[in-house]
């Protein structure tokens, strides 16, 4: 997120001085790396919570429409920054990998065909596909019909559209290319404070990690993009619209595999429904993943606890973001949040052979030789205000001051691959009276800025297919 307002602000501002602050040695070492995420390039295609089934037994593709438009954003100005040496390597960030949601048993079946009947009338779902004959299955997921008791019936809906996407080689591309054009950059440097001065500038409290030098910047604006350490920031800011929020730290872990020959055997990120109880961010997925060009195999997510807001960060993050304004929120989540606590306990308790079990409903031959366990990114739940109580949210939430010289993301996006209108709303709400301003280049950036893609399927196929060609996606993408 940060590296990509950078980028944006660099481009519509290029005399401004902008200073990254980023208190590991390297660049994207936390929720970027792509050891820390699942990769998907989210476009919501094969997500199946973004298109739940109504009362009535239809289904609402109102989310998977919602996430769909910002991911064409970013893709446009993923293109955009290709085209003028912004991201110079696309192949170390982004691969063409089909996006498939999978399930098994008539009723789920039923509900796949319906789900690819009302996606598939939107313009930027009108590719996907709808498979339940077994011998195709195994032609396009030859590693997870191997072994296949196909006398339960299964079912995929098959997008070939999908990405893969390393947002650590993204991340620090779009970096480079900031500090290139002049961006200071910081590595290995803590903020310890901000304090607002009268004029409405911010002071910076600094301390280098390495040598301890305690240092100060002033600043007009300042985001935070902190990850899980952005609340406990916001909150030494002392702005008022953080008040009242909270966070809950939920770990991951993923299974993952370099044999080359699963890896070939398995080209699609596939995605089920979540076991009973648990959250939606706990969808299983079997994905192919493409890093230092090497393609692996990743299977999760099992989630994991600790207290700690950053995979490096400490055991006392959750006991001091506890503050008297948050605890009546944070108190009323956990005396709500049972099940979430009941289904973080099962799964802690799970061993290695355990978590290979769970993929073998994917693909029934997996060999417990063949899988390891890595440990993903740590993420913060936002637990937003509501009243007296707290609501657990799983979602971003942009938090902005009222004069807008200070902006923090929190939460889990849907993909980092929403960065870009995600950082845009940041950019018009915080500089209102440039943004009008920078309009004619942030549509050069992005085309069809303002635009709802899928109500303009002309602009749809036009920029599809220009971000196709750049991006060097392969044509057979292309709708």
């Amino acid at each position: 997120m940060s590296a990509t307002l950078g980028a944006l602000l660099r481009r519509v501002q290029p005399d401004w001085s902008i200073t990254l602050i980023e208190r590991l040695d390297g660049a994207a070492a936390e929720s970027s790396d792509p050891w820390n995420n699942a990769g998907t390039g989210h476009s919501a295609l094969c997500e199946l919570n973004y298109t739940p089934e109504q009362p009535d037994g239809s289904i609402d593709i109102t989310k998977a429409v919602t996430v769909n438009e910002q991911f064409q954003v970013t893709r446009q100005f993923w293109a955009y920054a290709v085209e003028n040496g912004m991201l110079t390597d696309v192949r170390s960030f982004l691969n063409p990998v089909p996006h498939v949601s999978f399930v098994h048993g008539a009723e789920r079946i039923d509900f796949l065909r319906r789900r690819q009947q009302a996606l598939a009338a939107n313009p930027l779902f009108a590719a996907t596909e709808f498979i339940d004959d077994p011998d195709e299955f195994a032609r396009r997921l030859p590693l997870m019909a191997a072994g296949r008791d196909f006398s339960e019936p299964v079912a995929l809906n098959w997008s070939a559209d999908g990405t893969d996407v390393d947002f650590g080689s993204l991340s620090k591309q779009l970096i480079g290319y900031g500090v290139q054009s002049g961006t200071t950059a910081l590595f290995g440097h803590e903020v310890r404070n901000l304090s607002k001065q009268r004029d409405g500038s911010w002071t910076v409290k600094i301390r280098n990690r390495r040598t301890g030098q305690k240092s100060k910047l002033n600043a007009k604006f300042v985001f935070v993009g902190a990850g899980g350490d952005a609340l406990p920031l916001l909150q030494k800011s002392g702005i008022k619209e953080a008040k009242g929020f909270g966070g809950f730290p939920v770990g991951g872990k993923f299974i993952r595999t370099g044999n080359p020959e699963l890896a070939a055997a398995h080209q699609a990120k596939v995605y089920g429904f979540p076991p009973l109880g648990a959250p939606p961010m706990s969808a299983p997925h079997l994905d192919t993943r493409v890093i230092g060009g090497k393609s692996w195999l990743l299977f999760g997510p099992f989630a994991g606890w600790t207290p700690k807001f950053l995979k490096q960060g400490h055991f006392t993050d959750l006991p001091k973001s506890v503050k008297p304004n948050n605890m009546s929120s944070m108190v009323s989540v956990g005396l709500t949040q049972m099940s979430l606590v009941n289904y973080l306990v099962g799964q802690l308790l799970l061993s290695e052979p355990d978590r290979v079990q769970a993929l073998r409903e994917f693909a029934p031959t997996a060999r417990d030789a063949d899988w390891e366990t890595i440990e993903a990114g740590q993420r913060v739940q936002v637990i937003r205000p509501n009243g007296a109580k707290g609501v657990l949210e799983f979602g971003t939430t942009v938090l902005a001051d009222a004069d807008g010289s200070i902006a923090g993301l929190l939460g889990a996006s849907p993909g980092a691959s929403t960065a870009v209108p995600a950082m845009l709303d940041v950019m018009e709400r915080c500089f209102p009276d440039r943004y009008q301003s920078w309009l004619p280049t942030l549509k050069e950036m992005v085309p069809s800025l303002g635009t709802q893609l899928s109500n303009e399927p002309a602009l749809f196929e036009e920029v599809w297919s220009w971000g196709t060609k750049v991006l060097g996606l392969k044509a057979d993408t292309a709708r």
